[in-house]
């Protein structure tokens, strides 16, 4: 008797950590792309509804709960919402997106004024980009508690001005030290949004619905690190490194704004706030101890991604990849004035220039992004159904990463062989579209795969692996690109990254080969194609 009591208890605490698990799943939304999320066309919806009583009394009467919407026509979840307030809250994130990510790279053109300022070397100068990156990828571990406890909307308007905070005190900072704990301090803070933006997407829009507004979502981030250069070029030649944090504060402020009037679209909140609100049972909740929460938080976040990053092949190779690639961008912070004030005597606001071939990059892949879902995988996913299907084989989000694995490579050789006093400035500048293109398009194709291959809960882990390595190395790279650049020179220097990415090129075209074969072995796989 006491061990079957015993194990019902064992039986409810699994279910409640499983459940706890995919509501830190659900506050970060890393989940399946298929996985309708919280769409009321996918669930079933179960109400206290009148039923009869089996001893003869009248009909139980409905009692009012907050345990799911109340219909799928309830005007409080985010999927009702008219298309304006909609658009208002993607393009709200996405802005705080945009200056997170620019605030990282608006401070480089000053690298030399930095130098000068607190008499430093160049890699030491460098540092102030590379601790900024280094915080960001703590993002994850901070959003994901923050979001279950308090929601989304709030972590964005706590974030919001608390990242204006650290960015106004490396502009005032007297100290070398001080400059960079503010810069990491503000990378750390501003991290949150971008690893929680994908899930207010998925609150607004059910999935056939989603394409466009995540395309912004996860354009903005990346067009941040390419427009900041651009803005901070032209801050940094007229006024110093200073005013360079002063012109991201202004930006920043008008997302700030933008988000203090966003309303909060996570379900679960949504949902405590109504049971507040009309004094009725609140929502179901996992009965997990505090330490018990930490420790699936972790596990998460932490250790599960870290097993996966040294056990799990496709896990392992996708995040060199992107790792790689990411790293190559915010290495060209360090080479492109190495290059362009060096071998084309640009000051800085014309090297700053030079970054607007990466922010067309970036548009392309978006666009990309897009019409290979809308054209190529939305079909597919139809067709599947009508088999009796549950899913597409995860191998086919691969396409656009086949393809971009191309733009990639073609981009470093093109940079590397062009970037010379003799060929015109715009001939290396415009290699950066292909690079920013293949980049931005093996990265989305990528997150979609691991999704689709470990589904929400381990999905979550794996993108956590991801973002650990894509953060660690792109916090490294420009610690060293100068030193290579002047030992190796532009064209070899730039072709060894070249290289480096025709080794990593076969990557994508393996795992659709031989992609079902490989996760039929792992013990993290959930995919049922």
């Amino acid at each position: 008797m006491n061990s079957t009591h015993s194990d019902a208890e064992k039986a409810k605490h699994d279910t409640d950590i499983e459940h706890e698990g995919e509501s830190i799943m659900s506050a970060l939304e890393l989940r399946r792309p298929n996985d309708e999320g919280d769409s009321l066309d996918d669930r079933d919806l179960e109400k206290a509804i009148t039923q009869p009583d089996i001893t003869g009394h009248e009909p139980a009467t409905k009692t009012m709960t907050a345990q799911d919407w109340d219909g799928p026509d309830d005007p409080e979840n985010p999927n009702n919402w008219s298309m304006g307030k909609k658009a208002f809250h993607v393009g709200a994130v996405a802005s705080l997106c945009f200056v997170v990510t620019a605030g990282s790279s608006m401070i480089t053109p000053a690298t030399k004024d930095i130098e000068d300022q607190f008499h430093v070397s160049r890699t030491a100068a460098i540092l102030s980009l590379s601790l900024f990156v280094l915080g960001l990828g703590l993002g994850p571990s901070i959003a994901a508690p923050m979001s279950e406890i308090f929601g989304r909307a709030v972590v964005y308007k706590v974030t919001a001005p608390a990242y204006m905070l650290f960015i106004m005190g490396a502009g005032f900072s007297k100290t070398f030290g001080g400059l960079l704990v503010c810069r990491f301090l503000a990378g750390a803070i501003g991290g949150p949004c971008l690893a929680i933006g994908a899930g207010t997407n998925a609150d607004l829009f059910v999935l056939h619905k989603r394409a466009v507004p995540s395309a912004l979502y996860i354009a903005a981030p990346f067009l941040g690190p390419g427009l900041g250069p651009v803005v901070g070029g032209f801050a940094a030649y007229y006024k110093g490194y200073r005013w360079t944090q002063w012109c991201t504060i202004f930006l920043s402020l008008i997302a700030t704004i933008l988000v203090w009037f966003t309303s909060e679209t996570y379900k679960k909140i949504i949902l405590k706030k109504r049971a507040k609100r009309f004094n009725i049972p609140p929502p179901a909740s996992p009965s997990l101890t505090a330490f018990q929460f930490v420790k699936l938080l972790l596990t998460i976040t932490i250790f599960r991604p870290l097993k996966m990053l040294f056990t799990e092949p496709i896990v392992t190779l996708l995040t060199l990849y992107n790792s790689f690639t990411f790293s190559v961008l915010f290495a060209f912070f360090a080479a492109y004035p190495f290059v362009f004030m060096g071998e084309y005597h640009f000051n800085t606001w014309q090297y700053g220039l030079a970054f607007l071939a990466i922010a067309l990059g970036v548009v392309l892949a978006a666009l990309t992004g897009v019409l290979v879902d809308r054209f190529v995988y939305q079909p597919m996913h139809v067709r599947a159904l009508k088999d009796g299907k549950i899913m597409v084989a995860p191998e086919h989000r691969l396409y656009s990463a086949m393809a971009g694995a191309f733009g990639v490579t073609i981009g470093l050789f093109w940079f590397a062989w062009t970037a010379r006093r003799e060929v015109h400035w715009i001939v290396p500048i415009l290699a950066g579209i292909p690079f920013a293109w293949g980049n931005l398009c093996i990265f989305t194709s990528a997150a979609m795969y691991l999704l689709d291959v470990y589904g929400p809960l381990n999905g979550a882990s794996a993108m956590a692996a991801n973002g650990l390595g894509r953060y660690t190395m792109g916090a490294v790279f420009p610690l060293f690109t100068v030193q290579m650049y002047t030992t190796l020179g532009t064209a070899w220097a730039t072709s060894l990254l070249g290289f480096l990415s025709i080794l990593m090129l076969p990557i994508p075209f393996v795992f659709f080969k031989f992609g079902p074969k490989i996760r039929g072995k792992s013990q993290f796989n959930t995919s049922k194609a």
